[in-house]
């Protein structure tokens, strides 16, 4: 790793507090964090180690995903076109319970590959019940900056098998995050991850909250009032809506994390403000899933923190900061007007809202001096994009108009994962071919379920 570089390029979108677009600047490098942001003539390139010179590239920070399941990657294309229950039942949960360890990290490796070459440097994951140990060994192999935690499941009445005792997924949660919790220097956290109501005890739900407690700065990561379906098996089970129980029980805050939050009402939205709980949007996976368009803009007039994320890939079925973006943004406009979640304020939510919602903003999300190195250079200079592009129309250039095909260079902690739009991680050739093989093995550990 070289620890002391240069990046010259000829725009920089910082994602700081003023938002400014720096044009003809570089960006001093060292031991992962950033020195200098100065005009590119202003340095003397033998003081570094290494120049890159990026040209006519934009360079912004990395992508923040705030909800993904590596777990699912195997899955794609073989849970379509269902609404959510039924897409959990008769699907992804046989699938789930049938990962072995070798599968679970054939899946971890193709969706940190795809995140990666798509400009995304930060994730969080939501794993599975078993085999959890292997995702984190990927993500800390693969440089990737992540908050992971197994999934919590102990009540289970879509696959009665897919659940475990509830001592035995507080006890490995807990052993997980004293293991996993702040290591590598502060890249890998824990985010304690109970499914969601309809699979959770309340003694789950309110003891993992005890036991985040213990681990300042993990996170607690859950689903929440996604499907009308759903919402209504949560009112038979507990006579309340989902966020009013989730209040109720204590389990709410500024380091919870729901996904989703479609279909809440006005007690919920004030709760959400109350409580400064996060909300993480997927619109793809909503859109997909026909769960339902959440009141975004609402969310941001009321000063809730809302952030993005891909969601699963058997229920978008991809992986790409920039499709959410642009749903994100396109989906409001019909229900709002054409003025609501304009590129700029779309393109926060992917990275400086995103640190935020994580905790970590102090870090990342921005191209900032001080903060890490988790920085992206895109290619802008296509005939699908603005012929030019300056300050006024680079967040158009990059939310609506650009894609994964345009990321060139990636950079996370100052470690070089991306180069020419090629993983220095993984070779592809080779993961895709070990995730065929797992995928075959793991449809012949399922196939009890589908008799």
């Amino acid at each position: 790793m070289v620890n002391k570089f240069l990046i010259k390029t000829k725009i920089i979108v910082t994602a700081n507090k003023n938002g400014d677009v720096l044009f003809d600047h570089a960006v001093a490098v060292e031991n992962g964090a950033i020195t200098e942001i100065r005009p590119a003539h202003d340095f003397n390139e033998s003081d570094f180690e290494k120049v890159y010179d990026f040209g006519n590239y934009a360079l912004i920070p990395g992508f923040i995903q705030t909800h993904v399941h590596l777990c699912q990657t195997l899955f794609r294309g073989l849970a379509d076109d269902l609404e959510l229950l039924d897409w959990l039942q008769k699907h992804i949960f046989p699938y789930e319970l049938s990962h072995s360890e070798d599968s679970l990290r054939a899946s971890a490796r193709l969706g940190i590959y795809e995140l990666q070459t798509g400009g995304t440097t930060t994730l969080l994951d939501m794993g599975t019940m078993n085999h959890q140990h292997a995702v984190f060994d990927e993500l800390i192999s693969s440089g990737m900056r992540a908050f992971a935690g197994k999934c919590m499941i102990d009540e289970n009445d879509l696959l009665a098998p897919f659940k475990e005792p509830t001592k035995n997924s507080l006890e490995e949660s807990y052993a997980l995050a004293k293991k996993f919790h702040g290591a590598e220097n502060g890249r890998i956290n824990y985010a304690f991850a109970p499914r969601f109501v309809l699979s959770c005890s309340e003694e789950l739900l309110v003891e993992t909250a005890r036991m985040q407690k213990d681990f300042p700065g993990a996170l607690y990561h859950t689903h929440s009032s996604e499907n009308k379906g759903e919402i209504e098996a949560v009112r038979k089970k507990t006579g309340m809506e989902n966020i009013e129980y989730f209040d109720s029980i204590g389990i709410l805050g500024k380091e919870t994390i729901l996904a989703h939050g479609i279909h809440v009402n006005e007690k919920e939205i004030e709760i959400l403000k109350r409580t400064e709980t996060r909300i993480s949007h997927c619109p793809s996976a909503n859109l997909k899933l026909a769960s339902g368009t959440a009141n975004i803009p609402r969310y941001l007039d009321e000063g809730i923190s809302v952030s993005l994320g891909a969601d699963g890939p058997p229920c978008n079925n991809n992986l790409s900061m920039f499709t959410e973006m642009r749903l994100a943004s396109l989906i409001q406009k019909p229900l709002h007007g054409p003025t609501v979640m304009d590129a700029e304020t779309v393109f926060r939510l992917a990275t400086i809202e995103g640190a935020r919602a994580l905790g970590i903003d102090e870090k990342v999300g921005s191209v900032e001096i001080g903060k890490k190195a988790d920085l992206v250079a895109l290619d802008l200079d296509n005939p699908e994009q603005p012929l030019l592009v300056d300050e006024k129309n680079v967040y158009s250039a990059i939310v609506y108009s650009t894609s994964a095909k345009h990321v060139k260079e990636v950079f996370i902690d100052g470690k070089h994962v991306v180069s020419e739009g090629k993983s220095l991680v993984y070779d592809k050739n080779e993961i895709f071919a070990k995730g065929k093989e797992e995928l075959k093995s793991l449809l012949k550990r399922a196939e009890d379920f589908f008799e």
